[in-house]
């Protein structure tokens, strides 16, 4: 197999390719993405039997993992559109914050809902409040879009307990309570540049939510719009579950090793607790309107169709980039610099570019780092919660093309590739500059 500068070469080529044809040639991504996968995986002579058998479990690999999720998502937004629900949530939101802070609100939403919850099943989640407020709000649905995967994101690689910083911990040997008060404290400049950056490129994509039905359609058809409780708990409900799942799964065992954390762990599986959401919409649906219910939810499996194929496609790309010897090619060349905090930082950029999950780049730099951390220096609690969060950072930079997040982001919010490009790939460029700017800040006074 290649190895070396070859490798990064090819894998650089498979990922311009891929941007090019699909915004140059307007060819779909699902099949683009899949020629990049059979690309890479040939050029650097995997077995062919390998290549195929990795495209084929990457596929089923990330579709098993949130398939059920953008699918139970994607009905819950069809329902709540339906029956005026998200205009609703709208409604409410914006008498508390105002039209001016709706994206600020998106923010704020995304940095805390991702403290538990996975980033991909909060932007689903939360997809249908995101465009009923940009509807309402008559912001492009580009800024509202960016305003939560940014928020989302800036918790999502920084603060357990999400599982790539909880691993991270236990590998370096951090605390991890101190990981999470640092991780929060830094992942605040990062929410803020995710939402400046949000409102100022994203503006400049004007994406209309086009709604299915207006809300003087809503009002003639049902008289009155559902209450705000109603109208929130499909979506609430959900994130209270899964929260509580993580807090069930936390190293402490704050409810034991019983029934109660078994409890947890069934109900607040996202897979479990986007069932229940479901059920939940469904009583948003007027009486008169039930025997639309089926249509409704039909066409909720449809419209996720898409987004399936295109997220199965990105996770076969980045299954053919895990099998490649990425970290070994690293390590004959970055690991003998002793550049400090900069050193995890960017070993973990390099692998999150290169493969596309975050998570994964967290555990195999954490690995890579471990032995080193007495050579550079790194031995204080401080100093390992720093380099935790430094490779944090480097795990947000970038999200694109073989990152599932990147297509979640963009097939929810009507984003083209190329607008999806400027938008999810630039802010999390910029939210990663930004971290490792902060953290470094705080290794001045700390190491």
């Amino acid at each position: 197999m290649t190895s070396g500068i070859g490798l990064f070469l090819i894998v650089i080529i498979a990922i311009v390719g891929t941007i090019f044809l699909i915004s140059k040639f307007k060819m779909h991504p699902f099949i683009v993405l899949l020629l990049a996968s059979y690309f890479i995986g040939l050029c650097t002579k995997m077995p062919v039997e390998d290549i195929i058998s990795t495209i084929k479990s990457g596929f089923g690999g990330i579709l098993g993992n949130i398939g059920i999720v953008i699918i139970a998502g994607t009905i819950i937004g069809t329902i709540l559109e339906k029956t005026g629900a998200a205009l609703t949530m709208a409604n409410t939101i914006l008498r508390l914050v105002g039209k001016k802070r709706a994206a600020l609100t998106m923010s704020l939403t995304g940095y805390v809902a991702s403290i538990p919850v996975f980033c991909d099943s909060g932007f689903v989640i939360l997809s249908p409040i995101n465009r009923a407020l940009a509807e309402k709000s008559k912001v492009s649905l580009a800024v509202m879009a960016t305003a939560l995967s940014s928020g989302l994101y800036a918790t999502h690689c920084l603060v357990p307990p999400t599982p790539g910083p909880i691993a991270m911990a236990g590998t370096l040997g951090a605390n991890l309570g101190l990981v999470i008060l640092v991780g929060l404290l830094v992942s605040i400049p990062v929410m803020i540049a995710g939402y400046f950056y949000a409102i100022k490129v994203g503006s400049r994509y004007q994406i209309d939510p086009n709604p299915d039905t207006t809300v003087e359609e809503l009002m003639e058809k049902y008289g009155q719009l559902p209450s705000a409780f109603k109208s929130f708990a499909p979506i609430i409900l959900p994130i209270i579950l899964i929260a509580f799942k993580s807090i069930a799964d936390f190293p402490s065992a704050p409810f034991g090793q019983g029934v109660i954390k078994s409890f947890f762990d069934f109900m607040g599986n996202p897979v479990t607790a986007l069932i229940l959401g479901i059920f939940l919409a469904m009583t948003l649906i007027p009486k008169k309107e039930k025997e639309n219910s089926f249509k409704w939810i039909g066409n909720g499996i449809v419209n996720s169709a898409s987004i399936l194929a295109i997220t199965g496609a990105g996770g076969a790309l980045g299954a053919i980039l895990r099998e490649l010897p990425l970290a070994d090619a690293l390590s004959d060349s970055l690991l003998k610099y002793n550049i400090g905090l900069l050193l995890p930082f960017i070993i973990a950029m390099l692998l999150k570019t290169a493969m596309g999950a975050s998570t994964v780049a967290m555990i195999i730099t954490s690995a890579m780092v471990a032995p080193l951390m007495a050579e550079m220096g790194m031995t204080g609690e401080m100093a390992k919660v720093l380099v935790v969060l430094a490779i944090g950072a480097g795990s947000m930079t970038v999200s694109h093309a073989n990152d599932s997040y990147f297509w979640v982001v963009s097939q929810f919010s009507d984003m083209d590739t190329s607008t999806a490009y400027k938008c999810q790939t630039g802010v999390t460029l910029v939210q990663g500059i930004i971290a490792i700017i902060t953290i470094m800040l705080l290794g001045l006074f700390f190491i």
